[in-house]
C-alpha cells in the first residue's frame, strides 16, 4: 500500500495527512493523528465517508454495481458454488481444493448439534416471542457452553468458535422456527448438505418423512451466498467494535445479530413483504407510486435503493431468477404479491422518477418473496439473514483479531450540550 499525503489549513496551521490506497477503490485520507495535531476532530454521522479499518475480505462498488467476496463476484459464486464453499473463501481467502473443501464441510456438518440443555432455553420465551429476540439470547448463550472456544487470544480456539458458529446457528433458527409455531424440535441430520439440512429442521415433522426438493434446496443455499457478507454494515461494524473491547466471539455475533434485528438492516425484506401487502392489488399501485413521490407523506417504498448501491444490486439480479425458478417449481401463477411485486419492478426500472434517484429494487425486495414461497413466516426473514450473514460476521471479527494495528473502538463527538456549571441544592433550585 504505497502513501502520499493531503495537505490542510486548519487555525492559520499547515499539517499534512497521509493518503493510503487500497489494490482497488477509492484513497483513503489517514486522519489517525489529526486531533494529536490540530485538536480537531472530524464530523460524519452515519460514517458515510470513514473508513474504519482496513480489510481483505469484501470489496463493493456501489456506482457500478459489483460486489467481490476476496476478488470473486458474487455472481460467479453463487451461480457455480455453493454456501459453504463461500464460507471458506470468506474465512481463509481462497477457494478450497476438492480436498480441502471435504474437510471443511465434513467439520462443519458434524458441529450442526447444539448441547441438549440448550433445548431449555426456548421454554424461558413466551410462545409468541419474536424469533430474533430468541436467537439473540440463544446466541450469546452458546459463550455459556463451549469455554473451551473463547480464548481470543488463541488461534486454535478462534477457528473452532469459528467452525461451530457457522454450524449451530442454524440449527437454533430452525428452533426457534419450531418453538414460535409450536412443533417438535428437529434434529440435523449429516447426511444432508447444509441447505438441505437446514430445510429439514425447519420443515420435517416426526409424523412423517420429510421430502427435501433439489430446486428449493438450492434457491435457500443461494440466499445463504447472496447474504453471506456486505463489507463494513451496521451489523459487521457492530460485531467488530464488540470484538475491539476483547468480547468472546459469541457475544460478538449475538451483539450482530441485535443491530441485524432494526427494519433499516436486516429486517428490510419483511417490511417490503409488509409493504407488498399493504398495497394489495395491482391497481392501488399508482396511489402509492404517488404517495411515495410525495416529500409530505411519510410513505416509502421499501425494497428499493440502497445505501451503497446507487446502480442495480447485483445480488438482486441473481435473486430476481431465483424467485421465478422457486415460483416456477411450486406452481405459484397468481399470488396477487407476486402480480404487485412484478408490476413495481416494472415502473422502477422505467419510471424517470426512480431512475433518477436510482431507486433500483434491491436484494430485499426479491428475498421476501421467495422466504414466502419456501412457507416462511416474515418474522424468520431477519432470522434466516443472520444465519446467512454468520460467516461474514466471523471472518470480519477474525480478521479484526488478528490485525495488530487493531485498537478498541472508540469514536469521539460534537458537544453542543450545557457548559460546565455548577450543582445547585434541590431545596435552592427554581
Amino acid at each position: 500500500m504505497s502513501e502520499n499525503s493531503v495537505n490542510i489549513d486548519l487555525n492559520g496551521h499547515e499539517f499534512a495527512l497521509p493518503i493510503k490506497k487500497g489494490t482497488i477503490g477509492p484513497d483513503v485520507v489517514d486522519i489517525g493523528t489529526l486531533y494529536k495535531n490540530t485538536g480537531a476532530f472530524t464530523y460524519d454521522p452515519g460514517f458515510t465517508s470513514t473508513a474504519s479499518c482496513e480489510s481483505q475480505i469484501t470489496y463493493i462498488d456501489g456506482d457500478e454495481g459489483i460486489l467481490l467476496h476476496r476478488g470473486y463476484p458474487i455472481e460467479q459464486l453463487a451461480e457455480k458454488g455453493d454456501f459453504l464453499e463461500t464460507c471458506y473463501l470468506l474465512l481463509y481467502g481462497e477457494l478450497p481444493t476438492k480436498s480441502q473443501k471435504h474437510d471443511f464441510d465434513y467439520r462443519v456438518t458434524h458441529h450442526t448439534m447444539v448441547h441438549e440443555q440448550m433445548s431449555r432455553f426456548f421454554s424461558g420465551f413466551r410462545r409468541d416471542a419474536h424469533p430474533m429476540a430468541v436467537m439473540v439470547g440463544c446466541v450469546g448463550a452458546l459463550s455459556a457452553f463451549y469455554h473451551d472456544s473463547t480464548d481470543i487470544s488463541d488461534p486454535h480456539q478462534r477457528m473452532v468458535a469459528s467452525i461451530r458458529m457457522i454450524a449451530k446457528i442454524p440449527t437454533l433458527a430452525a428452533m426457534a422456527y419450531k418453538y414460535h409455531i409450536g412443533q417438535p424440535f428437529v434434529y440435523p441430520k449429516n447426511n444432508l448438505d447444509f441447505a438441505t439440512n437446514f430445510l429439514h429442521m425447519c420443515f420435517a415433522v416426526p409424523c412423517e418423512d420429510y421430502v427435501p426438493n433439489p430446486v428449493l434446496a438450492r434457491a435457500m443455499d443461494r440466499i445463504f451466498i447472496l447474504h453471506a457478507d456486505h463489507e463494513q454494515n451496521a451489523s459487521t461494524s457492530t460485531v467488530r467494535l464488540a470484538g475491539s473491547s476483547g468480547a468472546n466471539p459469541f457475544a460478538c455475533i449475538a451483539a450482530g445479530i441485535a443491530c441485524l434485528w432494526g427494519p433499516a438492516h436486516g429486517g428490510a425484506n419483511e417490511a417490503a413483504l409488509n409493504m407488498l401487502g399493504e398495497i394489495g392489488t395491482v391497481d392501488r399501485i399508482p396511489e402509492f407510486i404517488n404517495r411515495a413521490k410525495d416529500k409530505n407523506d411519510p410513505f416509502r417504498l421499501m425494497g428499493f435503493g440502497h445505501r451503497v448501491y446507487k446502480n442495480y444490486d447485483p445480488r438482486a439480479k441473481i435473486m430476481q431468477q431465483t424467485t421465478k425458478e422457486v415460483l416456477a417449481e411450486l406452481g405459484i401463477k397468481d399470488d396477487p404479491l407476486l402480480d404487485v411485486a412484478m408490476e413495481l419492478e416494472r415502473i422502477a426500472l422505467t419510471d424517470e422518477y426512480f431512475i433518477e434517484k436510482k431507486l433500483y429494487p434491491n436484494v430485499d425486495f426479491y428475498s421476501g418473496i421467495t422466504l414466502k414461497a419456501l412457507g416462511f413466516p416474515t418474522t424468520m426473514f431477519t432470522v434466516l439473514f443472520a444465519v446467512a450473514r454468520t460467516v461474514g460476521w466471523i471472518a470480519q471479527w477474525k480478521e479484526m483479531i488478528e490485525d495488530p494495528h487493531q485498537k478498541i473502538g472508540r469514536p469521539r463527538q460534537l458537544y453542543t450540550g450545557a457548559t460546565q456549571r455548577d450543582y445547585v441544592p434541590v431545596g435552592n433550585r427554581k
